[in-house]
């Protein structure tokens, strides 16, 4: 039995308990808990919110009822300020960005160091070790209660006019980007003219033909059909994109004890499936790519770890800059834990 199905047959039958008598007296909670969430229903991110609403509502005995507000309708399109509807507890839940929480949070734009992290066990190294914990406490003193990492992916980018290769492909195009000051710092290093754009308003300027070029998950290119207008992919793991599930503080107050445990064994079960769906078929195989151009009629371009040197060394200047605006200590501390993540995938 694979990964996948072990975690959801485990969860069916973690669903199915039966809750204890005295678990079963209801708490006086609010009848709507409202759920954050940027993307749409049809992504692994989306799924997962999914999932979990469906879990809580029957591990609690319908205690807590989640209503999830996809593609960003409950701030408006405005991504950038999830995290402050959290902290004022507008949202109760939400399966937000790094990104996004960065603008409340700086130390979250460690994920956006330009070049900073070669593959998944990097990542997944920083988040288990000291620096994922330390996040972690700063989120939570902020308002936010962070549950567990998830993950939309490694940032590619597409394009409508031109392969990317090297760092002169990207003199003058136009890249929609989020609008965070590290995303524009980076592509202005590499000679392109960054926009900032929520993500609706990105789509519907994709779909136009109005944006030249953007930078997303390649999770996000099928269902939101970028490849239409964009028939150029380059995979460069520029920077990645972790996820956190996570509960305003004012609501993971006024939970019973038992409930935020549940709470709390649900986000973690549901975010380990949701991490492993967000890799799948970008690892080893490679199938995803693979459907890209058969069916999509992209042009796919994978840079070597050698030509990326050339886009690292271009940004190099951002990089150190933003260290000190993340903390100098903890960006060393987190490149450490690269740097042995990194050999270790080299001679395995």
């Amino acid at each position: 039995m694979d990964r996948r199905r072990f975690l959801l047959t485990s969860m069916a039958g973690t669903l199915a308990a039966p809750l204890a008598a005295d678990a079963q007296q209801a708490a006086v909670y609010k009848p709507e808990f409202r759920m954050s969430i940027v993307v749409g229903e049809e992504t692994t991110w989306g799924r997962a919110a999914t999932r979990f609403a469906d879990a809580v509502r029957y591990r609690t005995g319908g205690r807590i009822q989640i209503k999830t507000y996809f593609d960003g309708r409950l701030f408006a399109d405005q991504q950038t300020t999830e995290f402050a509807l959290l902290q004022q507890g507008t949202a109760d839940f939400a399966i937000g960005s790094t990104i996004n929480w960065s603008s409340q949070v700086t130390e979250l734009n460690l994920f956006a160091l330009p070049f900073m992290f070669p593959g998944y066990a990097a990542v997944d190294a920083v988040q288990a070790g000291e620096p994922g914990k330390r996040l972690f406490k700063l989120i939570e003193q902020r308002g936010v209660v962070p549950i567990t990492w998830g993950e939309n992916g490694f940032r590619e980018l597409t394009n409508s006019k031109r392969s990317v290769r090297r760092p002169e492909d990207l003199q003058g195009l136009t890249v929609r980007v989020v609008g965070i000051p590290i995303f524009a710092d980076i592509f202005r290093a590499l000679g392109a003219n960054p926009v900032n754009m929520n993500f609706g308003e990105a789509v519907h300027a994709i779909r136009q033909g109005r944006l030249e070029a953007q930078e997303n998950p390649v999770a996000l290119i099928i269902p939101y059909t970028f490849w239409a207008a964009h028939k150029h992919l380059t995979l460069w793991h520029y920077i990645i994109d972790p996820l956190i599930i996570a509960a305003s503080a004012k609501i993971w107050k006024s939970l019973r004890p038992e409930d935020r445990t549940i709470v709390w064994k649900v986000a973690e079960e549901i975010m380990v499936l949701q991490k492993q769906e967000a890799r799948e078929g970008l690892q080893h195989d490679m199938a995803v790519l693979d459907t890209l151009r058969r069916v999509y009629g992209m042009e796919v371009v994978v840079l070597s770890r050698s030509t990326l040197q050339a886009f690292s060394d271009k940004t190099r200047l951002v990089y150190e800059k933003w260290a000190k605006e993340i903390g100098v200590d903890l960006v060393r501390r987190a490149e450490r834990i690269v740097a042995n993540s990194h050999k270790y995938e080299n001679e395995n």
